[in-house]
């Protein structure tokens, strides 16, 4: 399986709407104390958006109400990896990423037999506090080797010039927040994101093609 070189990471429908028609081709949509029903309004527009441009979605988290509402891809943190139903999710044929930080949650990923992993922080990030240390690039490639034909995600203070390091150092998606949402110019900066990753998904297409 290969992940588009530009992950966008969302909160809410209205993003996904806004910044996928500009060629997103991967974006997950990523929402946190939400009522139930507001929660499945925003998963079902995101989807349609999606599904209009050729996009592919990812809910985070929210595995049954992916399930429920035809999605094909979930991401899960390692304690909602833990209480996740794993058969329920497989049965219903959704992809799975998982979120890692260090080599014990690598191998819990691992046990699980993930479509893709995620690596984070690569740098400082102010999205959220984290107990990790800035994993850094060398870690990307380590873990590359480690994990072979799995897609890695790199995730963590990436910014649109730091992108194509991340790329360079085996990462198969940079994934970005912040860069992009709280940009003054959010369309303008997507735009960019777009431009810096084009090498990579060039190359995936010409992979594929070939």
């Amino acid at each position: 399986m290969k992940l588009d070189p530009f992950y966008l990471i969302v909160d809410s429908a209205d993003w996904v709407a806004r910044l996928v028609p500009l060629g997103v081709k991967l974006v997950q949509l990523r929402i946190k104390d939400c009522p139930p029903a507001e929660l499945r309004r925003q998963i079902r527009q995101a989807r349609e958006t999606c599904a209009a441009h050729g996009c592919q979605l990812i809910v985070n988290d929210y595995w049954r109400l992916a399930i429920e509402e035809g999605c094909d891809f979930v991401h899960l943190g390692q304690e909602d990896l833990a209480e996740a139903d794993r058969d329920a999710i497989r049965r219903a044929g959704l992809k799975l990423g998982v979120s890692t930080h260090d080599q014990a949650e690598l191998q819990t990923a691992l046990s699980t037999e993930p479509d893709y992993l995620a690596l984070g922080p690569i740098w400082p990030t102010i999205l959220k506090q984290m107990k990790w240390a800035p994993q850094g690039l060398e870690r990307i490639s380590a873990w590359k080797a480690d994990i072979g034909h799995l897609p890695l995600v790199a995730i963590g203070g990436i910014t649109a010039e730091r992108a194509p390091l991340a790329l360079e150092w085996g990462a198969d998606s940079a994934a970005v927040v912040t860069d992009i949402t709280r940009h003054a110019d959010p369309e303008g900066r997507t735009r960019e994101w777009l431009a810096v990753t084009a090498p990579w998904r060039e190359k995936g297409v010409s992979a594929s093609a070939g």
